[in-house]
């Protein structure tokens, strides 16, 4: 047991004596703490967007660890846009039936700053499930796919930020 805790301790030790710092570290200087968040809603398939904007607001608020705020209040502005929600079969059974799926789920994200800087932002997110052979996708399996497709796509958008973060230097 004092293995494990040395092992921990001297882990945190380590990764705060070498500089680590996370990927919204580095999201945040570029985004700032406040974030006002707009999906816009699709007029082909509307509830995608109420699921993709639930799911935007959990990532501002778990993901980058920021307020969601008004528009006025905001660091900065996201608009968030469904490009495309596709379901493809990914695994078969041995009588042919599908037994798991793959949802892709493709945003498109425009942000601006507090100084006016306005960078368009195209994501790709992905999640596996399964279903029953012989059956259809539900709904409720159906939403949870392009809620979590949606919560990956916005986790490359935070990677793609901090990247850009990481190459700046700062928030410009």
């Amino acid at each position: 047991m004092k293995q494990f805790f040395l092992g921990i301790l001297l882990s945190v030790l380590l990764l705060s004596g070498c500089g680590y710092k996370p990927t919204t570290h580095y999201a945040r200087e570029i985004l700032g703490q406040k974030i006002y968040a707009e999906v816009i809603i699709s007029r082909k398939d509307p509830r995608n967007s109420v699921l993709i904007k639930d799911a935007v607001n959990e990532a501002i608020v778990s993901r980058f660890g920021a307020k969601i705020t008004s528009q006025e209040e905001a660091d900065t502005v996201l608009n968030v846009s469904i490009e495309a929600v596709n379901f493809s079969p990914t695994v078969y059974d041995q009588y042919g039936y599908v037994i798991a799926y793959k949802a892709i789920v493709s945003l498109v994200i425009f942000y601006e700053n507090k100084n006016g800087k306005k960078v368009k932002t195209t994501t790709m997110g992905e999640y596996d499930f399964s279903i029953e052979a012989n059956s259809v996708i539900s709904d409720s399996s159906r939403f949870n796919a392009i809620k979590y497709a949606s919560l990956d796509a916005i986790d490359e958008f935070i990677s793609k930020i901090a990247i850009k973060g990481l190459q700046n230097g700062n928030n410009n």
